[in-house]
């Protein structure tokens, strides 16, 4: 008889902690997953509609404009200096600000 009550309770303890894993990995998903990868989508929505002529922040925290796209690089101005021309990743770039039409 007391063999029937101990794997009974086994049995609702092993449940009970499945729940505990489940409700673990959903804290999990909605915590960290799920934030990171609506960030990833706004960053490539934001690399992907680039243009010549957007004022940009990198990384670094320099500001530039773009003078030129390509498939993963893009050319920037840096400065008053026209000469001061640097190749970088799109990904080195943080934020985008259109230039206002007038």
């Amino acid at each position: 008889m007391t063999t029937v009550l101990t794997e009974a309770a086994g049995g609702g303890m092993m449940y009970s902690t499945l729940i505990w894993v489940v409700a673990m990995i959903a804290i999990v998903y909605f915590l960290m997953i799920r934030p990171q990868k609506k960030e990833q989508n706004r960053m490539n929505a934001m690399l992907s509609q680039l243009e010549i002529g957007d004022s940009i922040l990198t990384n670094s925290g320099f500001y530039g404009i773009i003078i030129d796209i390509t498939d993963d690089t893009v050319i920037v101005e840096f400065g008053n200096n026209k000469n001061c021309r640097i190749p970088m990743q799109k990904t080195a770039i943080s934020q985008v600000e259109k230039p206002q039409a007038e």
